[in-house]
């Protein structure tokens, strides 16, 4: 496939129709128009005032993550005989897109010992098991897994019913991509979601997008960024590799953008990967040099700064240049156009948060921003560009290991319940806990746990040491075909817009907002929080503290979440008034926070060399032999991807027409005697991945790799930033060997 100059515009446009003939024209606009939150990223699009408008109102606002969720839960339903045809071994020869592919889930079934195929069962068999199980297993045996698409009320349930069961085992997706943000946030601001609202966007001159590729996981937010070039701003990109959309991209409903594209990175800037601490820190110390840092807002409004100061002083431009791979006349680039700026918003995604110093690597933003005194006023702040639609909102009403002291004390004086205080595990803790044995059960509320995994084939082999996990899903994923434990039961789920009941969302901006459900798809399937709450009833009974059969009711939930998660007030009326709301306290447009002593704080660092040495070429090895040389890779999704779910194939942006590719810069295939197209295995220290064709890619630095996730899992380690105990899926040390079998 030939690279394209532009992203978004009449190929998003083509692709529209296509995805609306495989559904239907009316049906797909209907179902788009409904007032239900958007099923795919965090940016905010739906609620009350109908599908295809942002949090600000404006329509249209759509894009093609949005149309292939929706399409695909407008597939027909895996019939019966489905089941009989196809066996465990044959789902496991299937890609992801396949597995997506085989329609909705509207059955109960069941994978058990000695059995090679899945087999539909009854609702109440299904419900019976896993009660059966949950009694006769110790709730610290089990762990609970959260995606981000479930809804507020699925998520808070879930997790009172965990706890109250007996067990702080609770934790989500986020552990697997954004938690270092989180983590990051709250040591520089004191709380760990964004500073800012969507309206800051209309009034900042300046927004730096640090690794991530919006253009193609986050479209609605590339009008944001062509609004700010038209206003004469500066949109500065920090990434390894050159993407498309983040050059030129061609804003559908704009016909100026349209017809003649928008310029959209006005400076684009290529460190090497594992080189943004380097980076940042460089830049903030060249600000200073400029005598561009606002001391006042320093002294006055952050802890830190008789600290970072001399730091800054001291940090060599030798270094900062041998471990970013970024020449000093550029950082000297990047702190002009930012001194030059009058308000600033700092996006970042998981090009940040997937290191062993992803927390760090946040920390250091916060330190760019704070030195400009750029957190704590309109049109400027902190903005992690979160993956999907609920996960921020998943965080918000309780869903991780240790419980904000405020919940945990209104949990327990709301219900009249002692919970357990015990250390709960993370996700990776989980999965290894399993491996051990020390682990017999898995509830996985959506998502697919295994694909989000790394080290693949850890990730396997320890959910086949479990001895039930039971998984709530719409689709088939490859969770479900190579996640397996002994006793494997997946339950057939509604879809956000199929919910009999309104639901909620949060969005990255920290706003709730009302999902009105619709009419249901198919027959035989249940919603999360019916499925949740017969199953707490089954197991604890509905005579003890909580009444669980009643709380299939979701207004019944959202009076529970209004009392017991402080910000969440306004929620206990919103399906009576359909008044969305921001969450107190958390967007900040006066320099206060809330920290111990109200003031931001700032870091240092001990800024670690690049992965595989911080020699100025960012390979080692000898590059002599074709088997010589390592590359530092990065697994990153495709155009045609949302997290884990791989809706096509091909990523067009990049050029690809398909995904067992490793993209190398021409100098590298050079280096290393390899030819486009050839054969190769690709190694790292956890695992090899056989049969993988090399792709020359010139929009990569040399001396580093793309591959895609979650196919490169197998090469990921276990390695985590201990802070956040985020996998390090963007720093993996690999060699290409030319016996590719």
């Amino acid at each position: 496939m030939k690279q394209r100059s532009s992203a978004g515009g009449w190929h998003a446009i083509g692709y529209t129709f296509k995805k609306a003939r495989e559904a239907g024209f009316l049906r797909l606009w209907r179902a788009m128009r409904s007032k239900n939150a958007c099923k795919t990223c965090a940016l905010g699009m739906g609620g009350q005032a109908g599908g295809m408008v942002n949090e600000a109102g404006h329509f249209p606002e759509v894009c093609k993550k949005s149309l292939q969720a929706m399409v695909a839960d407008l597939q027909g339903a895996i019939t019966p005989e489905f089941w009989q045809t196809y066996s465990i071994a044959q789902l496991q020869a299937f890609s992801p897109r396949e597995l997506e592919s085989c329609g909705r889930l509207t059955q109960p079934v069941l994978y058990e010992p000695g059995s090679q195929y899945y087999r539909p069962i009854s609702w109440d068999e299904a419900l019976a098991r896993i009660a059966a199980k949950l009694k006769a297993v110790a709730p610290r045996e089990t762990f609970w897994y959260f995606s981000g698409r479930s809804s507020n009320e699925a998520g808070f349930l879930l997790q009172l019913f965990a706890r109250i069961y007996g067990t702080n085992n609770v934790n989500n997706c986020s552990f697997y991509c954004h938690q270092a943000s989180g983590v990051g946030l709250t040591a520089v601001t004191g709380s760990g979601t964004a500073t800012v609202a969507l309206e800051d966007l209309d009034h900042t001159d300046c927004v730096f997008v640090i690794g991530g590729n919006p253009a193609s996981n986050h479209p609605r937010l590339m009008t944001m960024l062509m609004k700010v070039r038209r206003r004469g701003g500066e949109v500065i990109v920090i990434n390894p590799v050159i993407e498309t959309g983040l050059v030129n991209f061609r804003v559908p409903s704009d016909v100026r953008s349209l017809l003649f594209g928008t310029k959209i990175a006005s400076l684009y800037v290529q460190p090497d990967i594992g080189g943004d601490l380097a980076l940042l820190s460089g830049v903030t110390k060249r600000i200073v040099e400029l005598a561009a840092a606002d001391e006042p807002f320093l002294n006055e409004h952050c802890q830190g700064w008789a600290e970072l100061a001399p730091w800054l002083a001291d940090l060599s431009w030798e270094e900062i240049e041998r471990k970013s791979g970024v020449p000093r006349a550029t950082i000297d680039d990047i702190a002009q156009r930012y001194a030059r700026a009058k308000n600033a918003v700092f996006c970042w995604t998981m090009g940040i948060t997937h290191h062993a110093h992803g927390v760090q690597n946040v920390q250091a933003i916060g330190n760019l921003a704070l030195v400009r005194g750029m957190v704590g006023r309109p049109g400027s702040g902190l903005l992690p560009i979160r993956g999907h639609s609920n996960v921020q909102g998943i965080g918000s009403v309780g869903v991780t290991p240790k419980l904000k002291q405020a919940i945990f004390d209104r949990l327990q004086t709301e219900f009249g319940v002692q919970l357990p205080t015990d250390p709960g595990m993370d996700t990776l803790a989980c999965i290894e806990a399993a491996h051990e044995r020390k682990a017999r059960v898995g509830f996985c509320l959506g998502g697919n746990l295994y694909g989000s995994n790394p080290d693949a084939t850890f990730a396997h082999a320890a959910l086949a040491n479990l001895e039930t996990i039971v998984y709530l899903n719409t689709t088939l994923n490859t969770g479900h075909a190579h996640g397996l434990a002994a006793e494997t039961i997946i339950l057939p789920v509604l879809a956000r817009d199929e919910e009999p009941q309104p639901t909620t969302q949060e969005s990255m901006f920290n706003f709730v907002r009302l999902s009105d459900g619709g009419p249901t798809r198919h027959v035989g399937l249940k919603s999360e929080v019916q499925v949740i709450a017969s199953l707490a009833s089954a197991v604890l009974g509905d005579d003890g503290p909580v009444d669980w059969t009643s709380m299939q009711a979701t207004g019944k939930i959202r009076q529970a979440i209004a009392k017991v998660v402080p910000g969440y007030e306004e929620i206990a009326d919103i399906d009576r008034t359909k008044k969305e709301f921001h969450i107190a306290g958390r967007v900040f447009h006066e320099p206060r926070f809330p920290t111990a002593n109200g003031r931001a704080k700032l870091h240092t660092f001990d800024i670690p060399n690049l992965p595989g040495g911080d020699n100025r070429d960012g390979l080692s090895g000898s590059g002599d032999s074709p088997n010589g040389g390592q590359l530092r890779m990065m697994t990153v999704r495709s155009e045609g991807q949302f997290n884990t779910v791989v809706y096509e194939d091909t990523d067009v942006y990049r050029g690809q027409d398909r995904r067992d590719v490793i993209l190398l810069h021409p100098t590298d295939v050079q280096r290393l005697h390899l030819r486009p197209d050839q054969r190769v295995a690709v190694r790292s220290d956890t695992g090899r991945m056989p049969g993988v064709l090399v792709r020359p890619f010139d929009r990569i630095k040399p001396g580093n790799a793309l591959m895609y996730y979650p196919e490169a899992n197998v090469l990921v380690s276990r390695r985590v930033d201990p802070a956040s105990k985020t996998p390090a899926f963007k720093s993996v040390l690999v060699r290409i060997e030319t016996d590719g079998k």
